[in-house]
């Protein structure tokens, strides 16, 4: 089972294109099933009407999810639950320490260019969580998956990245958190995702083991990256991909990915592209690489 998991911070651009029809593949040309998860814990970054809009581009590209669509928002209550499960075992623990202290005392930058946190609050007595994030002790030792298309992957996250934040001090929950609950609890066994998430995967793991959790396969796809090397984004001004006829654009994210349809599927409808697409998929046709360029004009 796989899933596909947006952040409704602006609209669906060519790279997240490519991140839902990687997984929409791989999960149907394995009959497996495919999720869809609105991820919108992160309050103040949210557009309001991009959930919305996401899904109906996701239907416009024939992308269609198996069962109700899941928000974030409507599940603190299980993420609450995970974190007091965690703090029983004494693994949580109140961190007062602004970005400005955390810089001045991190010797070294984690892979995915957060700043390692040195371990500052790690002793101090438990106090309410008003007004301060919530750090899980992390522990020195390897942690390593195999991913299906980036190959062997291991990080000591203590030495790496140090305790990391499950709740933040303005009440956010943190994604490596949530995004390890909902998992578990809709029984995903397969992720491919985007390699911009691959850097924080051994943190997920780490929080898997500690909760309890089946682990589930991972497979990062390529980051789709402008002219200037910068991943598509809202920040870097990604063009909305609904703006591109739907055959076109899939097309397009098809050949990103390994796929290139063949002449006589060139402007065929959505369902005939995708039902080749299908029969087609084969993870050793996908590129090897964490990152490439997105073609012209998307």
């Amino acid at each position: 089972m796989g899933r596909f998991a947006p952040s409704p911070t602006g609209l669906l651009h060519f790279g997240s294109l490519v991140a839902a029809l990687g997984s929409w593949l791989d999960a149907r040309a394995a009959g497996g099933r495919w999720l869809v998860r609105i991820e919108d814990v992160d309050t103040p970054r949210i557009v309001p009407g991009a959930d919305q809009a996401i899904l109906s581009d996701l239907e416009s590209f024939g992308l269609h999810w198996d069962g109700e669509v899941l928000w974030q928002s409507q599940r603190t209550g299980r993420y609450r639950a995970a974190l007091e499960a965690l703090r029983a075992e004494g693994l949580i623990y109140p961190c007062h320490c602004s970005r400005k202290q955390i810089t001045a005392a991190s010797q070294r930058r984690a892979r995915d260019g957060g700043l390692r946190y040195a371990g500052t609050c790690r002793n101090a007595p438990y106090v309410a969580e008003g007004g301060c994030a919530q750090r899980v002790r992390t522990h020195a030792g390897l942690i390593c998956f195999d991913d299906a298309l980036q190959g062997r992957q291991c990080e000591d996250i203590e030495r790496e990245v140090g305790d990391f934040v499950l709740l933040r001090a303005d009440g956010v929950w943190a994604y490596q958190l949530a995004v390890v609950v909902d998992d578990a609890e809709q029984g995903v066994t397969d992720i491919v995702r985007g390699a911009d998430l691959l850097d924080s995967t051994p943190r997920q793991i780490f929080l898997q083991r500690l909760l309890g959790y089946p682990e589930p396969r991972y497979l990062h796809l390529p980051v789709a990256c402008n002219a200037a090397g910068e991943k598509l984004s809202k920040q870097t001004l990604a063009r909305a991909v609904a703006a591109l006829a739907p055959s076109d654009a899939l097309g397009l994210a098809l050949e990103f990915l390994g796929h290139a349809p063949p002449a006589a599927l060139r402007g065929a409808p959505v369902p005939e592209l995708l039902d080749w697409a299908r029969g087609a998929w084969r993870r050793d046709r996908l590129p090897a690489a964490r990152a490439a360029s997105a073609p012209p004009g998307v």
